[in-house]
C-alpha cells in the first residue's frame, strides 16, 4: 500500500474532479502491475495497472488507495468491473469512495464475485494524499494549504512588505515541489507589486506543471470583511482541488479568519528582522480559541531552515 499511495502522489494537483489514486498488482511476491491516475482524470490507476499486468493479474492481489469505482462513465468502464474480469483473487483498500456512485458498492461487487477484500489499510495516508478531492466533497471547495516564510521572531517581510528571500536555496526549492502539486497558487495584490513574483515552478522536469497564477485584486480593508470561506469559489480564476496561498500578510491573515486553511507550511529562516510585518488579526477573540486548531504532521530541516507542516484539527474528518 506504501507504493500505490507514493504512486498516486505522481499527479497529485493534475486529476480533477477526479482523485488521484494509486495501484499495486502483486502475484507470487512480485509486483506485476503499477498505476495511477492520469493527468486529467483518465485512464484510473487500476485500470493502467491492470493493463501493464495483462494474464499475470490472475490470482493476484491489488493493493489500491481508493475503493474501485462501481459505475460505468462515457470515459472508461468501472474498475470494480475490470478487477473482476481480470482474475484477480484479493483486493486491499485503504479508503472507502465517499462518491455516492460507489460509496460502498466497488467493494460490495467485488465480494459477492467471491474476491476477498480487505479495506482500511492506511486509510489516514490515503486521506492525506487525496485531501483535494475529500475536502471537494464534504466543504464543497477546494483544499487551501497557506505557505508562511518567518524569521525567528515571527515577521513575514521587511516593514516596507520585501520579502525576497527569508528562507534559503533548499526552503525555495521545496516550495517550488508545492507549487507543482497544486491547480491554482494565489497571492494578494501587494505581493505581486511589490515582490513581482513570477509564481511558476522552477525545477528541471517539473516547469509544465506550474499552477494557475491568481492575484487577489482587493485592497486590505476589503479583505479584512472577506467572507472568505464563504465566498472562495466565487474568487475569479481558482480552478480544481488544490490551492496554494503564498502571501501575503493580509491575504494569509483573511484564509485564516475564514478558517479556510487546511494545511500550513511554515519555512522558518534562522535571521532576525527587527520591526518587521506580522499577520494581522486572524479572528481570535480569545488566547483559548487558538489552541487545539492544528496538529503538527511533520518537521524537517530544509539546508539551514526549519519547515513544519501543520493540519488543521476538523471534528468529523
Amino acid at each position: 500500500m506504501g507504493a500505490a499511495l507514493m504512486l498516486a502522489e505522481r499527479t497529485r494537483g493534475r486529476t480533477a474532479p477526479n482523485p488521484n489514486v494509486g495501484c499495486v498488482i502483486v502475484n507470487d511476491g512480485r509486483v506485476v502491475g503499477r498505476g495511477w491516475t492520469r493527468a486529467g482524470g483518465r485512464p484510473h490507476a487500476e485500470a493502467a495497472a491492470l493493463a501493464q499486468a495483462g494474464e499475470r493479474a490472475r490470482g493476484a492481489t491489488a493493493y489500491v488507495t481508493l475503493e474501485p469505482c462501481a459505475h460505468v462513465s462515457p470515459r472508461g468502464p468501472a474498475c470494480s468491473d475490470l478487477l473482476i474480469e481480470s482474475g484477480v483473487a484479493r483486493v486491499v483498500v485503504a479508503l472507502t469512495d465517499p462518491d455516492p456512485r460507489t460509496d460502498g458498492q466497488g467493494i460490495a461487487r467485488l465480494r459477492a464475485a467471491g474476491i476477498e477484500v480487505t479495506d482500511g489499510v492506511r486509510a489516514g495516508d490515503a486521506a492525506r494524499s487525496m485531501a483535494g478531492f475529500l475536502t471537494r466533497r464534504s466543504l464543497g471547495r477546494p483544499f487551501v494549504t497557506l505557505k508562511l516564510a518567518l524569521s525567528l521572531d515571527g515577521a513575514v517581510s521587511r516593514a516596507d512588505g520585501q520579502s525576497q528571500w527569508i528562507t534559503g536555496p533548499q526552503a525555495r526549492a521545496h516550495g517550488h515541489l508545492e507549487r507543482s502539486r497544486h491547480e491554482t497558487i494565489l497571492v494578494g495584490r501587494g505581493t505581486a507589486e511589490i515582490d513581482r513574483p513570477t509564481l511558476n515552478v522552477r525545477l528541471p522536469g517539473l516547469s509544465e506543471r506550474s499552477p494557475r497564477r491568481v492575484v487577489l485584486s482587493v485592497d486590505s480593508a476589503a479583505l479584512a470583511g472577506f467572507d472568505m470561506l464563504g465566498s472562495i469559489e466565487a474568487l475569479p480564476g481558482l480552478s480544481g482541488d488544490h490551492v496554494l496561498v503564498e502571501g501575503g500578510a493580509a491575504t494569509a491573515a483573511a484564509f485564516l479568519r475564514a478558517d479556510a486553511v487546511d494545511r500550513l507550511l511554515l519555512y522558518r529562516a534562522p535571521i532576525l528582522i527587527g520591526h518587521g510585518r506580522t499577520l494581522p488579526d486572524i479572528g481570535l477573540t480569545d488566547l483559548g480559541q487558538a489552541h487545539g486548531r492544528w496538529r503538527l504532521h511533520d518537521a524537517r530541516m530544509l539546508g539551514s531552515d526549519r519547515l513544519e507542516v501543520y493540519e488543521r484539527v476538523r471534528i468529523g474528518r
